[in-house]
């Protein structure tokens, strides 16, 4: 075989090397592309699990207000080792319950083993065993509307509600009339009346508005829409 021969052969083999090469390290390549496509989150899947995680978190805080105390709530206070203390109370408006011996208890804000251990510590001197039971009997916002509604008057709520789901609880806005941009809600605080104003003609829109809260005794008043004759 000629040197030239010897050439093309060698030339061939190395084209045929190069080849199985090429071959070998192509999945290789492949798995490393695929390792780095999944490491990386697309733009919208991250904004899918920041909203996940708001909304797990808005679900832990309502849930958190759900267990505490509220005005109107009845509660049955037991106690296994002196059943004379034992009491069911409706809790007044000013955040109390009345208790034999220790007079008038703030529960307002607490949760039912939080009094429990209120009730321990109340009671210490006149208890021969540490336990005491709080349950609650049964859970009611009262919330009053009026104005521009289809059934104005008390509703009851059992779970937080917002300005808006009490004027649907009230049968809804009377849209012959209404004026569902300014909603004010009547607070006491203290000695003092407070108006908060809300734009639910927005929130009806989808515009993102702070959530907020009704509380105990509350008034939603849906003013009238201001009209030229």
């Amino acid at each position: 075989m000629n040197k030239h021969s010897n050439s093309k052969v060698l030339q061939i083999l190395t084209a045929v090397k190069c080849r199985f090469v090429s071959l070998a390290i192509l999945p290789l390549a492949l798995i490393v592309i695929v390792m780095f496509a999944g490491c990386r989150t697309p733009t919208s899947s991250t904004a899918a699990l920041k909203e996940e995680q708001a909304a797990a978190s808005e679900l832990a805080t309502t849930n958190s207000e759900l267990l505490k105390l509220h005005e109107g709530d009845v509660v049955k206070i037991s106690f296994p080792s002196s059943p004379t203390f034992d009491t069911t109370q409706q809790i007044r408006r000013d955040g109390r319950i009345t208790m034999s011996l220790v007079g008038d208890v703030d529960v307002v804000g607490m949760t039912p083993l939080e009094l429990e251990q209120k009730m321990v510590d109340l009671y210490a001197e006149q208890l021969s065993s540490k336990l005491v039971t709080v349950e609650v009997v049964s859970s009611s916002i009262p919330i009053y509307v009026t104005g521009m509604v289809l059934r104005q008057g008390k509703i009851m709520s059992d779970h937080p509600i917002t300005p808006l789901g009490a004027v649907m609880e009230a049968g809804g806005f009377d849209y012959n009339t209404a004026n569902p941009k300014d909603v004010v809600v009547i607070r006491r605080e203290g000695n003092i009346m407070k108006n908060y104003k809300f734009n639910l003609k927005a929130v009806l829109q989808g515009k993102q508005e702070e959530i907020f809260f009704l509380k105990p005794y509350d008034i939603v008043y849906v003013p009238q829409r201001f009209s030229m004759f």
